[in-house]
């Protein structure tokens, strides 16, 4: 059996041409330039290629969330997540389509504004091409795409957070004084009555704001 170990890091070189522009590559500089060899750390599982240095780190920055929605048009929300690919930034995606995933949004920012796009710790609610733009250039993002080949986005998610399980009753222990007998007959009759059916939550009412 034959086992191959691929590199954790990929070769980069970094180097500044005649005009003092930086440059971060792959590949070695042209004879002329003295350049310095760096390792670009890797972004993603093993099944995604290392991201270019440059990118890498504006990624572990200033990381790149955008909030959309499924149940509505929303026009904003496409137009950003186009903005975001043509760039070339990775991002997670939330969406907001449910009051648990509204009450996160609202948390927030204080309002049902979508898109939501959040560079670091800079919010930006509404799809604005230019303020959009500058928060990316403020947080180092190449202007230029620069995914590697075969880059795959991960799928949106819910914005809320899954509902923790109610944990069951502790055991009784064997030598345990016997419960209430009043609490016990209360929760025996409580147990006998009609359960109503649970109600289904209401999916996207309205109220979003494009």
């Amino acid at each position: 059996m034959l086992l191959v170990c691929l590199p954790a890091f990929s070769q980069m070189y970094k180097w500044t041409d005649a005009h003092g522009t930086v440059h971060y590559t792959d590949t070695p500089p042209p004879p002329s330039q003295k350049a310095s060899r760096i390792k670009a750390p890797s972004a993603g599982g093993p099944a995604q290629a290392p991201l270019p240095y440059e990118l890498a780190r504006a990624v572990k920055a200033s990381p790149v969330t955008l909030y959309t929605t499924t149940q509505t048009a929303c026009a904003g929300c496409d137009q950003g997540r186009a903005l975001l690919r043509a760039r070339g930034v990775p991002f997670t995606e939330k969406t907001v389509d449910n009051d648990e995933d509204k009450e996160q949004l609202r948390q927030l920012t204080g309002k049902l504004e979508l898109p939501l796009l959040l560079v670091g710790s800079r919010k930006l609610a509404g799809f604005q091409d230019a303020a959009w733009q500058d928060a990316l250039n403020a947080a180092a993002y190449p202007r230029s795409a620069q995914l590697p080949r075969g880059y795959q986005y991960a799928a949106p998610q819910a914005a809320a957070t899954a509902t923790a399980e109610v944990p069951a009753p502790p055991a009784r222990a064997k030598n345990a004084p016997p419960a209430n007998d009043d609490a016990d007959a209360a929760s025996q009759a409580a147990e006998q009555q009609p359960r109503r059916p649970a109600q289904k939550p209401r999916n996207a009412p309205p109220g979003f704001q494009f």
